[in-house]
């Protein structure tokens, strides 16, 4: 038999795949990918494999948190954390690579800059960028991973007070436990009461039901004797 939901011990897992913020990092990863490919040397440059493991590393992360979570809030919040100090690792390398080669990091007086972070919020898959990545440049996809960056790290730090909110009222494992135990055990004590009430209504029904039978048997003995006497 199942446990009832209020016994419940582990997290529901989280469904790291519809988490918009984890599907940015999948799209930031592949332009990582793709970026440090085209505009940075494949051999002999280290800031290639900084590069594409930060961006692997802050996918990855919410990948592990969400599994671990459901055991483990503070595991979970945890590598949470280590996912955003990755991307913020990765969005270094990206302001570097535009400082260091004179190339422009686009702010809200850009006059692209509104179109780029509307089509960054609308937009969640790989597929929807795919289509536009091999007309751009390196400022503009350094532009657009920066703006995913950001992003992905205001959303991120969103769901992490999620989880703290839910760590304090519901508190860890350990928490969980204890209550899930203390929960059963008072189930099973009045369950216990209740049986009893039932079992101390029953004799007194059927306390009540012998005394009538009882006034029923000297009732008929009286009649029989009486008939007896009669001549």
């Amino acid at each position: 038999m199942e446990l009832e939901e209020q016994y419940k011990v582990l997290r529901s897992q989280t469904k790291w795949a519809e988490l918009f913020f984890y599907q940015k990092t999948d799209v930031l990863y592949q332009l990582t990918f793709l970026f440090t490919q085209r505009h940075l040397k494949l051999y002999g440059d280290r800031t290639v494999d900084q590069m594409v493991q930060a961006a692997r590393s802050g996918k990855q992360n919410i990948v592990e948190g969400a599994e671990d979570g459901m055991t483990s809030m503070e595991m979970e919040l945890k590598l949470l954390n280590v996912a955003r100090s990755s991307v913020h690792e990765l969005r270094e390398d990206y302001e570097d690579y535009l400082k260091s080669r004179g190339l422009t990091c686009w702010d809200k007086q850009h006059p692209r800059f509104d179109g780029m972070v509307q089509f960054c919020r609308r937009h969640n898959k790989w597929e929807d960028y795919a289509q536009h990545i091999e007309k751009m440049n390196a400022e503009e996809m350094a532009n657009t991973a920066l703006t995913l960056c950001h992003m992905i790290d205001k959303m991120m730090i969103s769901y992490q007070k999620k989880l703290e909110r839910e760590f304090v009222t519901e508190g860890g494992i350990r928490e969980r436990m204890t209550a899930a135990r203390l929960g059963y055990r008072t189930n099973q004590k009045e369950e216990i009461a209740r049986q009893q009430e039932e079992i101390a209504r029953l004799q007194k029904t059927l306390e009540a039901a012998n005394r009538k039978i009882a006034a029923l048997e000297a009732e008929i003995t009286a009649l029989k004797a009486a008939n007896a006497r009669e001549p």
